[in-house]
């Protein structure tokens, strides 16, 4: 095995364009080889924070360190008591929500939901995009929720933290199967996406949208085949994404177009060209939300700008501080999603501008709550009293 340490590494980046020693004080651990981590997103694979013990590889010139081999897909099965999670977030429009999977092995290296595999003792790193968690139990926990005595519906949002529509859905059909448990319910829900396979559902999201109970969002991060493979290494690629648009709305189902997340200097010039390729496609609805570093997606996504991009390493976290209170990551409500500062203000600007001449809207029509049925009740365990 060939690992190298990020001070290896960070001594072929160019010295005057990059802020190495910053980057190697906030980041531990070693590499990963890059033959190891063929296809994902992130380059490292540190220990989780509540972890009592952290290990490293290093080489101690013996030449002992036996070949490790490369990082796989393993998809445990979780069983939660509960399928719906609950919020009381004040910047988000929903507070409900369904995760089929945990983990996303789309292996965005920007992803704010990284830092949850803390919780299961693995690494918001590679683990987070190979170490996967699926929830076969979904669909029957949601029925008996649904089921339960004074349930009152409102819109469920599926997607907003890993996607359902990841490789592994297409073995697993846990989405397919909460789909057709809200279909049945006449539930509404909302559906964020990087994924075409959101196409396979057609069926169900078609009749749904004729009942106001469906709308579905396309996460379009870049046009840029490039950056897309790096960044996104295993999610659909943008013509695919504007091709899921464009047969989603054929179909008649309302469809918008997440420009999320906004890069500064390196894809914030391209949010114009995406949102006019998205309208082309169909999509009449728009959002967009700056990018977000909490925790340990800071020091990932940093050693990454160093693998990928080092001679914009300095000016792209420079720009992401501006927005963030002079940190990496600024995680009060209101500034999270939207950043502050003159540079976000900008990019508010501009998005606002794009949108209003291409006569899209940035607040859906809200879905209907009125036609909820209530599953039979079939497993739901009765009261005693």
């Amino acid at each position: 095995m060939n690992e190298q340490s990020l001070a290896g590494q960070a001594a072929f980046a160019p010295a005057n364009t990059a802020d190495i020693a910053e980057a190697l004080i906030a980041q531990s651990g070693l590499r990963v080889d890059a033959e190891r981590r063929r296809g994902r997103g992130a380059g490292l694979n540190p220990g989780g924070r509540f972890e009592p013990q952290s290990r490293e590889a290093f080489d101690d010139g013996w030449q002992t360190l036996e070949e490790l081999p490369p990082f796989k897909t393993e998809v445990q099965i979780e069983k939660p008591r509960t399928a719906i999670t609950r919020n009381e977030s004040p910047d988000i429009p929903f507070d409900r929500s369904i995760n089929p999977y945990r983990g996303c092995e789309h292996g965005c290296i920007y992803c704010f939901a990284r830092p949850s595999h803390a919780y299961m003792g693995l690494s918001a790193g590679l683990d987070f995009e190979a170490k996967l968690f699926a929830k076969p139990d979904a669909a029957k926990l949601l029925e008996r929720e649904l089921a339960k005595p004074g349930y009152k519906p409102r819109v469920i949002a599926i997607g907003t933290n890993t996607d359902p529509y990841q490789p592994i859905e297409k073995e697993w059909r846990i989405m397919r199967q909460i789909l057709e448990v809200l279909d049945k319910a006449n539930h509404p829900v909302s559906i964020v996406t990087k994924s075409a396979m959101i196409m396979r559902d057609i069926d169900i999201l078609k009749s749904m949208a004729e009942r106001g109970l469906v709308r579905a969002s396309l996460s379009v991060t870049t046009l840029d085949r490039k950056l897309a493979r790096t960044m996104e290494p295993r999610a659909s690629t943008p013509p695919r994404r504007l091709e899921a648009i464009h047969a989603l709305s054929d179909a008649g189902i309302p469809t918008s177009v997440m420009a999320a997340p906004v890069i500064p200097a390196l894809n914030d010039h391209e949010i114009e060209r995406i949102l006019d390729a998205a309208h082309a496609a169909g999509a009449r609805e728009a959002g967009y939300v700056i990018l977000r570093l909490p925790l340990e997606v800071s020091p990932l996504f940093r050693d990454w700008l160093l693998q990928h991009y080092p001679d914009r390493y300095r000016h792209v976290m420079s720009l992401v501080r501006s927005m963030r209170g002079g940190k990496d990551y600024d995680a009060d409500f209101g500034k999270r999603m939207k950043g502050a500062g003159p540079y976000a203000w900008q990019i508010a600007r501009r998005f606002e501008m794009a949108t209003k001449r291409l006569g899209m809207v940035r607040r859906s029509m809200p879905l209907r709550d009125d036609l909820f049925v209530p599953p039979d009740g079939s497993g739901v365990q009765l009261s005693l009293l």
